[in-house]
């Protein structure tokens, strides 16, 4: 007798929760299996087949429970219930695997689903296969073929979407619809099942170990609903570490990125890493610049390829990576570009370890600084210069001082002698120990006069000169001077333009230049005596370009050192009593004074060049603004006595100045400072004439003429000094008196100022010099 089953609605849709929640749970592992690699990638897989398959059956089984027979007990034999258990995790897990193969495309899928369709089929057989009760089983083909086309399209469906990256909402939908589907498999086979009574009273009996329906369906529910709540807990725990160790990821990716952008975006520095052997690992935009090297050029070669080849030959390269290895290496030196050439560069090489502070490399920064030391070393020369130059002014003030109280003591002494000259019977023998303490102390003011040029503070007659002409003058005296053993050859170019200089100053210095081209050549050799104008850089308005005259001889050179020091005062590298140390600082200061530069250039073995640099005189221009001429004068006409204001703070020399006045026939009134003689000047009635020394204390001498002009107008002044710039515009309408002066320049001085006052000639500033013997 045919026996027409029914379904429990409550049973059948939780059926399809449960065949809709493991398609879920399924479609979210196999989203992790695509997340993974390598083992964690198997172990996903086998946890989708495994939640899938075991939801198919645990449907199946929940679906069966839901089938009611009225009046029949149903149970199940165990071992084709756990063997239909097993088929739909084995046959999904195949088909996951052949799905994933590489490269296997619509084919494998479709292969995938046969398979997994056909094995659920089968799953599904063997657990109606697995029941017991007391009625024959018959199902219709058709449905049977149903059932197949829908498991089969089910599972395919099932392994497509498992290879698509879903989002949460996809992911539903999806199992809403294979849950459908695996639920419409399993009812479609129900719905061609027929059950056939047996015979009456022949009642059925349970087999041996057989399980209750109810509690099987109870057991396989709970199982099924934990089994995929811990999937899904184990899913949502990977998800949530994978999206974290994917924001770290692409934090890294970005961080990544930014320190390319930072490092290809830094040009004025060379960035990057060595490996432990130190070959180049990568390469920035400031490398490229820097040492010329495109990326594929230097990448994997040795850094080593950077030094000069000097370095290369003692190991600096080695030397460098092994201090690095230590801590940190900083060093400058020359580094060689790809094109050869050379430039300056500060290197560091930092060491680059592992978490185990193992050493996985190095990285170097180097930096092109050669526009730095050029500036560096111009510093370094213009300090140097400055520092010369102090020197020189120093000395220059402490020469120009001692020369000034030299003066003053020579102008005791030879005053002195001149007048004992005068008092001495005339003894032969006296008389020529007499002229030889004159001569002494004349080379004393000789001294004094070069002394006073190195210092600048000598009296200049600057004038147009045509330098030609004046060393061919001087060619004969030259020769002599120097010797036969020396040949003097001359070279100046037509037309050069007259120089501006004092002629005698710049005679004496051309001389001091030859004699020493002498020196410098013991066994003989050539002096060239040479001029020429500088290239005219000039623009309009602006001084003309200077003119040189060279001395250059084929001697035997100077070094650094030598050098360095030859302008100074009293420094010779002659032996004693061969040289005074003063014949270039009297060209120095000379060249100086006159608006110009002395320039040495030498080396040993190649001979020294001496150049004179001198400004180029106006056209048609004698003497310069300002230059005192020297008085020449007629013979003495008889001059009447006069009464002169003798000032000066030195007691010796006011005392002999004094008496070569008085022994001239003149009344003299002496003062030891400028506020004395002014407090003489108001008490005398009289008073023709002062002479008045300039470098004194409190008040000097042109502050004094000035003062005596405001009380006393029309009182001549004689300023007598040693000093040629005395910095002020007023001393140069004083007539000056240059010391040491001797007797006979004192009433030439005198007489000159007081004829030119008697005959009414205009105020002109008149200098007196030193005599030429002295």
């Amino acid at each position: 007798m045919a026996h027409a089953g029914s379904h429990d609605p409550v049973l059948v849709a939780l059926s399809i929760a449960i065949a809709t929640l493991a398609a879920y749970v399924a479609l979210d592992l196999a989203g992790r299996m695509n997340a993974a690699t390598g083992w964690a990638r198997r172990a996903w897989l086998a946890a989708a087949a495994g939640v899938l398959g075991g939801g198919v059956w645990s449907m199946h089984f929940v679906g069966m429970l839901a089938f009611r027979l009225p009046g029949i007990e149903i149970t199940y034999a165990p071992g084709l219930t756990l063997l239909s258990l097993v088929l739909p995790v084995a046959v999904t897990a195949i088909g996951l695997a052949v799905a994933r193969r590489p490269g296997g495309g619509g084919g494998a899928i479709a292969l995938a689903g046969l398979v997994t369709g056909l094995g659920i089929v089968l799953m599904h057989y063997t657990g109606m296969a697995a029941m017991r009760l007391p009625a024959a089983l018959h199902v219709d083909p058709a449905w049977v073929a149903a059932s197949v086309l829908i498991a089969v399209g089910a599972a395919t469906v099932a392994i497509r979407l498992s290879l698509r990256e879903s989002g949460a909402g996809f992911r539903v939908a999806a199992s809403g619809a294979m849950g459908l589907a695996i639920a419409g498999m399993h009812y479609a086979a129900m719905q061609g099942l027929h059950v056939s009574a047996h015979a009456a009273g022949v009642p059925h009996v349970a087999a041996g170990g057989e399980v209750d329906q109810v509690r099987l369906a109870a057991g396989v529910a709970a199982v099924t609903f934990l089994v995929l709540a811990l999937a899904l807990a184990a899913a949502t725990v990977d998800r949530r570490f994978s999206e974290h160790a994917a924001r770290e990821a692409a934090a890294l990716r970005a961080s990544e990125e930014r320190y390319r952008l930072l490092l290809q975006s830094v040009t004025d520095y060379a960035i990057f890493m060595l490996d432990r052997d130190g070959l180049v690992a990568n390469w920035n935009a400031g490398a490229r610049r820097i040492k010329g090297y495109e990326a594929g050029e230097i990448v994997g070669r040795h850094f080593s390829l950077f030094y000069t080849e000097e370095d290369r030959d003692r190991g600096a390269p080695a030397a460098a990576l092994a201090a690095a290895a230590r801590g940190k290496f900083a060093i400058e030196g020359w580094r060689v570009r790809r094109d050869g050439t050379r430039f300056w560069a500060s290197v560091v090489i930092d060491p680059i370890r592992g978490e185990d502070g193992a050493l996985v490399g190095f990285a170097k920064v180097t930096r092109d600084i050669t526009e730095r030391k050029r500036a560096e070393a111009a510093l370094e020369q213009a300090q140097g210069a400055l520092a010369q130059a102090q020197k020189m002014e120093a000395l220059g003030q402490l020469t120009g001082g001692v020369a000034h109280d030299f003066n003053n003591l020579l102008m005791a002494v030879l005053g002195s002698l001149e007048l004992l000259r005068k008092r001495l019977p005339d003894d032969p023998r006296l008389l020529r120990l007499l002229d030889n303490a004159v001569q002494g102390a004349q080379r004393g003011a000789s001294l004094t006069q070069r002394m006073l040029a190195f210092a600048r503070r000598q009296e200049l007659r600057p004038e147009a000169i045509d330098l030609a002409r004046l060393v061919r003058d001087m060619t004969d005296l030259l020769q002599r001077s120097i010797g036969p053993g020396t040949r003097i050859e001359t070279r100046f170019p037509l037309n050069l333009p007259p120089a501006l200089v004092d002629a005698h100053q710049l005679e004496l210095a051309l001389l001091n230049l030859v004699v020493n081209a002498r020196d410098a050549m013991p066994e003989g050799g050539t002096v060239s005596i040479a001029a020429r104008l500088a290239p005219s850089a000039a623009g309009e308005g602006e001084e003309p370009a200077p003119l040189c005259l060279s001395v250059t001889d084929t001697g035997l050179g100077m070094d650094e050192a030598t050098l360095a020091r030859a302008q100074e005062p009293f420094f010779t590298t002659k032996g004693v009593g061969k040289g005074t140390g003063l014949g270039l600082s009297m060209v120095h200061g000379l060249a100086a004074q006159s608006r110009g530069r002395l320039v040495l250039r030498s080396r040993p073995g190649t001979g020294t060049v001496a150049e004179i640099w001198l400004p180029v005189a106006a056209p048609a221009s004698g003497e310069s603004p300002g230059a005192a001429p020297v008085l020449r004068l007629a013979a003495s006409r008889g001059l009447p006595s006069q009464v002169v204001l003798v000032v000066d703070d030195d007691p010796l020399v006011l005392e002999n100045s004094a008496a070569m006045l008085e022994d001239l026939g003149h009344r003299v009134i002496e003062a030891r400072s400028g506020q004395e003689a002014l407090a003489l000047a108001r008490r005398a009635r009289t008073l023709d004439l002062v002479l008045t020394d300039h470098a004194m204390p409190e008040m000097t001498g042109l502050q004094l003429a000035e003062r005596l002009a405001a009380e006393r107008p029309g009182l001549k002044v004689i300023l007598a000094t040693g000093y040629a710039d005395l910095g002020a515009d007023g001393a140069a309408r004083l007539p000056r008196l240059a010391k040491p002066y001797d007797q006979a320049a004192l009433a030439r001085m005198i007489e000159a100022v007081v004829r030119g006052a008697e005959e009414g000639v205009p105020d002109e500033p008149v200098v007196v010099p030193f005599p030429k013997s002295a």
